[in-house]
């Protein structure tokens, strides 16, 4: 499934690298700690998190993720939305909690 399709669904607000909403997520990934999502997320993954520094960008582009979401209504750094324009990662925001948003996304691509 296209993330833009996923963001329509789910109701997530991309705050950048729109034209990467064309890639295909594979599956999801949620954790908040960079080391176990460079260890064990997936190519393809959207990345759920509460993290807002730059350094996601930087992992997200390491693992090739479709993208990462940012849970709770938090908005990302402006250091962070620069960097993720410059590398072409798409940052998306949702208002919903990291258990309800993974419950939501597994739906839409699994079932």
């Amino acid at each position: 499934m296209k993330l833009q399709e996923v963001a329509k669904n789910l109701n997530l607000e991309p705050k950048t690298s729109k034209e990467s909403l064309d890639r295909e997520v594979t599956g999801g990934y949620v954790s908040d700690l960079l080391s176990d999502v460079m260890a064990h997320s997936q190519k393809g993954n959207l990345w759920i998190t509460l993290q807002i520094h730059e350094n996601i960008v930087a992992v997200a582009v390491l693992k090739e993720l479709a993208g990462v979401v940012i849970i709770n209504g938090r908005e990302p750094e402006q250091e962070t939305l620069k960097k993720a324009e410059k590398e072409k990662v798409c940052i998306l925001v949702s208002k919903m909690s990291a258990f309800e948003l993974a419950g939501r996304l597994y739906k839409e691509i699994v079932c």
